[in-house]
Formats: structure tokens, C-alpha cells, sequence
């Protein structure tokens, strides 16, 4: 019987042997099997996800963030996250996390238990972090049926293989930065500013554990509005876990638990999004520009830490200085346009229809101080309407007064019906701000571009490039290929003042003809007349035309043009005569550029709307100074001393020139054609006005910023009786008055090599050292430079023009065929054929 029993077990125990044996060598053929073709795991020592990049003030204020359509994500490194996010997201999914080598025994043991009794129908759970990492990065994620037991195994596989390769830490990291958690957010950095705008460390236990609740369930189930009920249930049972794991004390359970759950979707906080900026020029540009140096991948995913160079408080002038000219001009045409859009009438039969229509019609709303709004009522005297935003109240009416619409032509029932969506803008008074009106406003159909940078680094602190973005992404400072017109001018008398000329130097202003390809071209100045023998000075001081094609033909067009490409205005300028007037097309951006190395004394500046770029690590990949400090790592340095800073700039243009065109050019705005503009500090600038004033420019610059403005119609046609120092000079002003208060501004510096001689500026003769009057002024000479002064001279019994002629004469009389003139040494002289030299007329100078 003992020997029958003892046969008995150990038939048992050999058959058990057995079958743990060949169990374990099916278990070992089965991983072996699913182990030969797995993906490779060392794919995720390079981790490196789908990041958005983000755009900031020098200050740190965010500006604006890219990122990839359906996916946001902000990558947070595992030491930044912390630790009572970590223990919400282990006690909600893997609380063995940081004891099991990938996988977890009894989980999947209680998993499988469930899978037999649903029929293999719910192979949920057991998976632990590691696993989810796994699925997440590795795999496709089939749930169910066979290809969900052959998923599972490799899961296994691949998470033990994670373990042995990554840390925990590392693979945290991963987890909780690629998990999706709903509301387009992936990783919890990214849904704790979805669901609470807050930062990770900002976060309650009770805010952690229901994101750590969210990766069960983060497209449906969990809303916080929708499934309130079932969203704090699963809240509560992951801070119950919290506790049993020893992460929260019971009193700090009991707390939370019973807290509501407030959420930005209730409506609770502020959108994250509503805090950000809207989308403006200014960033968009940069997006523009470094998608095509990083690549698109890398600006769009690659999460990137933009500071940008804007001066919020610059901009905000810039912006309020540009439209505040292009409304005043739509005003002066009196046309009612409107926005073309409208509220159907079945929906504006009650306050919450109309409002809900409102919200929904695409117009702009980046326009500071504007609402949209819808007409309710039009009548004789008023015009009612509703306003987005805006609750109606008796101190504050929602009506138009007829008032209001005198600078249009028409009556309200001429310009407005019932649903039509338009802006209006609340009028205060000046002294308290209280309220007087609402004014009804609309988006002007001429456009503009305003920019301004530093003259010494090229840091861009404003750019506008319309009168909305939301309105027309077009960037017109940027994007507009527009005639500079006389605003190019200056170049042509850069190339002058390096060829021989001196700013005392006369240049005839007659009448000129030049052959082209496409017939006779007869060029004129803008006030149809001529003026002689004129000083240098004085042609660009009032824009002389014909002064400037008889300086662009005696130096030669290819100079003219050589000039030109080197300061970035054009990369291919065509040596043509009109192009010495501005007839090519360029960008603001590239003439305020341009003007930067006029007022920094002839250094090579590149713009940039970027200072610096630094990666998802925080390492720098690009920045624009380029500029060596020094001393900015010395100890101390001695008091009253300052950083030393080396600049490698290439030179573009001799010192001396730069200062010489920046003094001719501050007589533009002192006595020329921008005498309007009154600023406290020295400014140099110069206007320009194409043919019809199809387009208008105004550039200048202090000793620190240069600024310019365009101002056109997007399809080129005449702008009126308007100029570029009467349109586009106040907008300068405006900016350039709030500049100044916060960078202030000095005397233009003069460089060495040179000395002052006191010339009259209307016949360029010398005068005595004591010379003072309006028509003195000091011009600046080269050393070794002997400068004649004088108009002309009396060659052979005619009158010539040149820089190298003793003379000058005053007209005294004159006859159909010769002309009277009294020189400088006092002699008189008759010059027969005066049609050789222009028109004389008794007393004019020549």
C-alpha cells in the first residue's frame, strides 16, 4: 500500500515536474517566438517627442506658442516634475512602480481573471507604467482577442527590456510626457494648463489626481462638465491611493476629496489661452523665418525657447500710431464699407441669440479699444446696436448718436439695416475717462507697415504690418514689394559723397532728358519747377528730382546700384536713371535696415526679430549678437566704467559719409519736406512719394532708433493730394515721441578725420567762422579735402556746372538769347544761350 502511494505521488509530482517543465519551455518558445521581431527599444534613449515652441518677451511674458496641429505638448524633464505629480500618476496606474523589473505578476494574474469571465472581451489593466510606455511608443495598441494576447506578450517583453536599458526615472519621463490627457493636451504639463492654467508645482492633490485619472479615459468619460460625477468619483479613488500609499496624510485625504472639482472648462480660471497674446505680425514673422532656418519639423515640434527682441510698449504705439493715420485718411473719403458680415434675423429675437450669433462671425478682434458688434435698431437719430462683451446698462446705452456718422455720407437707414455686424468703439473723455458714446468704426481699405529697430544690433522692438493681423495676415513691412520713391535717395547721395561730392557741392536743377527703351523720358520735380545751381544739401533737404538724376548720371548708375546692394535694399538693382528716384521695388524692412547703417556711422546691421533660440534643453543653437563684451566677466570693474564691447561689423560705408548724408538729412526734418515733425532730441530722416502717391514713406532715425513707415493700397492706386511727410511723418512722430521718453537720444556722433566749415546754404559760398543766420550752416569736410565753394563758373564765355569750378554768379538780366551775371570777383559777364544752363531770372542764383 506505502509503495502504491509512494508510486501514486510520485507519478504526481513527475507529471507536475513535467508540466512545469514543458509549461515553462511553451512559455520560453512563446517569448522567444514574439521576442525575434520586436521593435527596437534603444529608440527611446533618444526620446525626444513633439514639443511645442514658444515664444517670449526679453522679460520672460510669453508672446505666443506653435504648435502642431492636434497635438500640444510642453516637455518637462523628469527632475522638474513634481513629486506629488509623480505619486498621483504611480498610485493611479503602477503603485509597484519602483519594486518590478517591467511587469507586474499579481496585476496581470487579477487581469487575466477578468478576461475569462468577460470571454477575453476585457483584457484590461495589469499593464504597468513601463508597459504603457511600451504599447505607447512600440506598438500598435490592439486590445482585443488574439493580436491583444500577442500585443501583451511583447509588451512584457519589451518593458523588461526597457527596465534593463532606461531608468525609472527616465521612463516616467517618457510616460508622462507622451501620455494624451484630453483637450488636445499631451503630457501633464500641458493638461494641467488645459484643465486648471497652472503650472505643474501650482497643482493641489486633488488637481494631480484627477489628471492622473485622465490616461483611463481622456477623450470621453472623465470630462470635467460633462461627467462631473464619474470625474470625481475617479478623482477620489486616486487620492484614496494616494493615501493607502502613504503619498497624502488622512487629514490632507479627507480635505481634497471633499473639495468640488473646478476646472477651466466650468469656467472656473481663465483659459491659458485667453491670457496669450493674440496672434500678431510680429510673430508670425518669426515663425516665418525660423521654420526656414531650423526646418518646419523643427520649429513646429521641436520645442524651442524663443526670445524674441519686441518692446511690448513699442509696439503697442506703433500699432495705435499706424491706425490712427490709416482711419483718419478712410474717414476723409466718407464711404461706409462695414464688414460685409451679418446676423441672420431669426436670430436676433433675444439678447442670448444675438450674442451667441455674434460670437460666431469671423470679423477682427485684435483691434485694441474695438468690439464687434450687431445693429438692433436703425432710426433717424440713433443707431441701437448689441456688443460682444459688453452687458447693456443704463449708464452705458448701446446707441450710435447720429452725431457720430457726420464724416459719412448718408443717414443711418443709407449705410445700416437691421443684423448687420459691425465695430464700434466707446468714447470717453480725456480728463477722467468716463463714458460719453459708443462710435460706430470700420477697418480701413488703405494699408500701412510700420517697423522699428535699434541702429546699433538690429533688434526689431516694433513691427505692424496692416491695420489688423486677424483682419489680413499679410505682412506688409515684410512681404509688400512697394516703390520706395524718394525715400531711396539717399543712396544715390551716399555714392555721391564717396565719388567727390561734398555737401556744399552744386548741381544744376533743370530740365533733363533721358532716352529710354520705352521713349523720351522727361523727369520733373514734384513742384513742376527748377531751381538752378543748388547746393547738395539742398537736393535732398527738398527732394529735388532732377538734382538727383544729374547726380546718379555723372557718378554712373552701376555705383548707384552697387551702393544699393551692399546696404541690403535691393540684391539685384537695374542701372536705370528712374531707379535713382526709387522706381524699383523693395520692403520696409529692408530700408529701415538700410537707414540703421546710416545712423550707426556706416556699420553692417542685420535685422532680427530674434535674440536668441534655445532647444528643448535649454542650449542655445542660435543668437544674433554677435558683438564681444570684453569685460562682462570681470569681478568689479572701476567705478564710473562700463563694459567694454567689440563690434566685428563689417564696415559699409566711410564714417565720415554716413555723418555728412545723417547732417544733410536732419535739414529734411529742421527746413524740407519733413518740417513737420517737432522732436525733442536730433532726428535725420527722408520721405518719399511715388508717381500719383501711389505709395508714401517716411524713415528716420535718432542716434539709437530708426523707425519707417508705408502707407498704400494693397492694389496700387493714387492716394489723393497726400505726401510721404504729411501722411506717414506724424506716424513717426507719434512713435518716436513715446521712444524717446524711454531710450532718449544725443547728438549724432561726428567721427574723426574731418573739420566744420560754416557754408550759406543757398549759394554753398564760405563764411566766416562768426556767420550765424537761417541760412548758415556747418558742414562737415574730410581732412585733406580742399573744397571749392561757389555755384558755377564762366568757361569760354558760357556758364558750366561742376564740383570743381571757382564761381559763382548772380542773374541780372536776361534776353531771348544771352543773359547778365555778376561773378564773384565782382565782374560782369553776358553768357549768350541760356537755354545751356536753364531758365535765368533777374536776381535768382546760378
Amino acid at each position: 500500500m506505502l509503495r502504491f502511494i509512494g508510486s501514486f505521488f510520485g507519478a504526481i509530482f513527475t507529471a507536475v515536474t513535467l508540466g512545469i517543465f514543458f509549461g515553462a519551455l511553451t512559455v520560453g518558445a512563446i517569448f522567444w517566438m514574439y521576442s525575434r521581431d520586436l521593435p527596437s527599444h534603444e529608440v527611446l534613449k533618444q526620446y525626444s517627442p513633439a514639443t511645442i515652441s514658444r515664444i517670449y518677451t526679453g522679460e520672460g511674458r510669453i508672446l505666443d506658442e506653435f504648435v502642431k496641429e492636434g497635438e500640444r505638448r510642453v516637455f518637462v524633464p523628469a527632475e522638474d516634475i513634481p513629486d506629488l505629480v509623480k505619486q498621483a500618476f504611480i498610485s493611479a496606474e503602477d503603485k509597484n512602480f519602483y519594486v518590478h523589473h517591467g511587469y507586474d505578476a499579481t496585476g496581470m494574474a487579477a487581469a487575466l481573471i477578468d478576461a475569462v469571465k468577460s470571454r477575453g472581451q476585457d483584457l484590461r489593466g495589469a499593464s504597468t507604467i513601463t508597459q504603457q510606455v511600451a504599447k505607447n511608443m512600440l506598438l500598435d495598441g490592439t486590445r482585443t482577442g488574439a493580436k491583444g494576447v500577442e500585443r501583451k506578450i511583447k509588451e512584457i517583453i519589451l518593458a523588461t527590456r526597457l527596465e534593463e536599458t532606461l531608468t525609472k526615472d527616465r521612463i516616467l519621463e517618457i510616460y508622462m510626457n507622451q501620455i494624451d490627457l484630453g483637450q488636445r493636451s499631451f503630457g501633464v504639463a500641458a493638461a494641467a494648463q488645459s484643465y486648471f492654467n497652472k503650472t505643474l508645482d501650482e497643482l493641489t492633490p486633488g488637481e494631480a489626481a484627477y489628471l492622473a485619472a485622465l490616461p483611463k479615459s481622456p477623450g470621453r468619460g472623465l470630462h470635467p462638465v460633462r461627467d462631473y460625477d464619474r470625474a470625481v468619483e475617479r478623482r477620489n479613488y486616486v487620492l484614496r491611493e494616494m493615501w493607502d500609499n502613504g503619498y497624502l496624510t488622512e487629514a490632507t485625504y479627507l480635505a481634497e476629496k471633499d473639495k468640488p472639482l473646478l476646472t477651466v472648462q466650468n469656467g472656473d480660471y481663465p483659459s491659458f489661452r485667453d491670457s496669450l497674446p493674440e496672434r500678431s505680425y510680429f510673430t508670425e514673422e518669426i515663425g516665418r523665418q525660423l521654420s526656414t532656418h531650423f526646418g518646419e519639423d523643427e520649429f513646429y515640434n521641436g520645442g524651442l525657447t524663443i526670445r524674441a527682441t519686441i518692446d511690448p510698449e513699442l509696439q503697442v504705439e506703433a500699432e495705435a500710431a499706424l491706425r490712427k493715420a490709416l482711419e483718419s485718411y478712410d474717414r476723409g473719403l466718407g464711404r461706409w464699407r462695414g464688414t460685409g458680415k451679418t446676423v441672420p434675423e431669426d436670430q436676433l429675437t433675444s439678447e442670448d441669440s444675438w450674442r451667441k450669433a455674434l460670437s460666431a462671425v469671423d470679423v477682427p478682434r485684435d483691434i485694441d479699444g474695438w468690439y464687434p458688434a450687431v445693429v438692433l435698431e436703425v432710426g433717424d437719430r440713433t443707431l441701437s446696436v448689441g456688443i460682444e462683451g459688453v452687458p447693456v446698462t443704463e449708464a452705458e446705452p448701446q446707441v450710435v448718436p447720429r452725431s457720430d456718422i457726420d464724416w459719412m455720407r448718408g443717414s443711418f437707414a443709407d449705410n445700416f439695416k437691421r443684423g448687420d455686424v459691425i465695430h464700434v468703439r466707446r468714447v470717453t473723455k480725456n480728463a477722467d475717462g468716463s463714458f460719453v458714446r459708443w462710435s460706430v468704426r470700420q477697418v480701413p481699405e488703405v494699408q500701412g507697415a510700420f517697423m522699428a529697430m535699434d541702429v546699433n544690433t538690429g533688434r526689431v522692438l516694433a513691427m505692424q504690418g496692416g491695420f489688423s493681423y486677424q483682419y489680413s495676415i499679410w505682412n506688409r513691412a515684410t512681404q509688400a514689394m512697394r516703390q520706395p520713391g524718394s525715400s531711396f535717395k539717399p543712396f544715390v547721395y551716399a555714392a555721391a559723397l564717396d565719388s567727390g561730392f561734398t555737401p556744399a557741392t552744386i548741381v544744376i536743377d533743370a530740365p533733363i532728358e533721358v532716352n529710354t527703351p520705352q521713349g523720351l523720358w522727361t523727369p520733373k520735380n514734384a513742384s513742376n519747377k527748377f531751381y538752378g545751381p543748388t547746393p547738395l544739401r539742398t537736393g535732398i533737404e527738398q527732394s529735388r528730382n532732377l538734382m538727383t538724376i544729374r547726380i546718379a548720371e555723372e557718378i554712373s548708375m552701376q555705383t548707384v546700384a552697387g551702393y544699393a546692394e551692399r546696404f541690403g535694399v535691393y540684391d539685384n538693382l537695374a542701372p536705370y536713371l528712374a531707379n535713382a528716384l526709387g522706381a524699383q521695388e523693395t520692403t520696409l524692412m529692408k530700408m529701415v535696415a538700410a537707414y540703421a547703417m546710416f545712423a550707426n556711422g556706416g556699420e553692417r546691421v542685420e535685422p532680427t526679430l530674434v535674440d536668441r533660440v534655445q532647444d528643448r534643453s535649454g542650449r542655445t543653437v542660435y543668437v544674433h549678437d554677435k558683438r564681444v563684451c570684453e569685460n562682462c566677466t570681470a569681478g568689479d570693474l572701476p567705478r564710473g566704467d562700463g563694459v567694454t564691447v567689440t563690434s566685428n561689423r563689417e564696415r559699409v560705408m566711410d564714417a565720415i559719409t554716413a555723418y555728412q548724408l545723417t547732417s544733410m538729412m536732419q535739414g529734411v526734418i529742421q527746413r524740407g519736406t519733413a518740417r513737420g515733425i517737432n522732436l525733442p532730441v536730433p532726428v535725420a530722416g527722408k520721405t518719399g512719394t511715388t508717381n500719383d502717391a501711389k505709395d508714401v514713406w517716411f524713415i528716420g532715425y535718432t542716434s539709437n532708433i530708426v523707425a519707417g513707415c508705408y502707407i498704400g493700397y494693397d492694389q496700387p492706386r493714387g492716394l489723393g493730394s497726400v505726401s510721404g511727410g504729411g501722411f506717414c511723418g506724424p506716424v513717426f512722430e507719434e512713435f518716436m515721441a513715446t521712444a524717446i521718453k524711454k531710450y532718449g537720444g544725443t547728438e549724432f556722433k561726428v567721427p574723426p578725420g574731418g573739420y566744420f566749415v560754416k557754408i550759406d546754404r543757398f549759394t554753398g559760398a564760405r563764411l566766416p567762422d562768426t556767420a550765424s543766420g537761417d541760412n548758415v550752416v556747418a558742414e562737415y569736410f574730410r581732412e585733406g579735402e580742399e573744397p571749392i565753394f561757389g555755384l558755377g563758373a564762366l568757361v569760354d564765355g558760357g556758364f558750366e556746372m561742376g564740383q570743381n569750378l571757382p564761381l559763382y554768379a548772380y542773374g541780372e538780366t536776361e534776353s531771348a538769347s544771352s543773359a547778365s551775371v555778376t561773378t564773384a570777383t565782382g565782374e560782369t559777364k553776358v553768357i549768350p544761350g541760356k537755354a545751356d544752363f536753364g531758365t535765368v531770372s533777374s536776381g535768382g542764383l546760378y
